[in-house]
């Protein structure tokens, strides 16, 4: 594991594997206040849904339900906390995005996660976490967290002193 701490707005995690992921999915989980948006950013296979897994179980949603919603664009799980698992990477434009009525989880108390974000980036709500993952190696990860807007900029500063500990 491998912090590193920039400005208060953003900084990188480098895990080296999956028990890595796990645990920045757990800090994301208590950081995030109620009503989050997380955008997710990455090639194929680069991990979004290992991470929105980490953030469910956290929430305490078993991980082996939450699957990538790819086919339904939308799953909902309703646990310790309510998370919206979106998916744009079979939405053709960001009318048919809206017409999926993302709004309503955008304003609601739960936390939406939104995979291929950078396809929709146009439809999401001014403030958001946006995370954006690299593939460093066969199991390393490099997560770009960058709060985008006021309300959440303290979230990557609580989510680094969560992960130091």
């Amino acid at each position: 594991m491998e912090l590193v701490q920039g400005r208060m707005d953003r900084f990188s995690f480098l895990a080296q594997n999956e028990d890595e992921t796990r645990r920045l999915g757990a800090a994301l989980a208590a950081a995030l206040p109620d009503g989050s948006t997380v955008s997710l950013v990455g090639t194929l296979g680069a991990g979004k849904t290992r991470l929105v897994q980490a953030i469910a179980e956290a929430c305490g949603v078993p991980p082996d339900t939450v699957l990538s919603p790819t086919f339904v664009l939308c799953q909902e799980y309703h646990a310790d906390r309510t998370l919206y698992h979106m998916d744009a990477y079979r939405v053709k434009d960001d009318d048919e995005f809206l017409q999926l009525g993302p709004e309503e989880y955008f304003d609601s108390e739960g936390i939406t996660l939104v995979e291929w974000a950078d396809r929709v980036i146009d439809c999401l709500p001014p403030d958001r976490i946006e995370i954006r993952i690299e593939v460093a190696g066969e199991t390393t990860r490099d997560f770009e967290i960058v709060a985008v807007g006021e309300r959440l900029s303290t979230v990557p500063m609580k989510l680094g002193d969560a992960l130091r500990r």
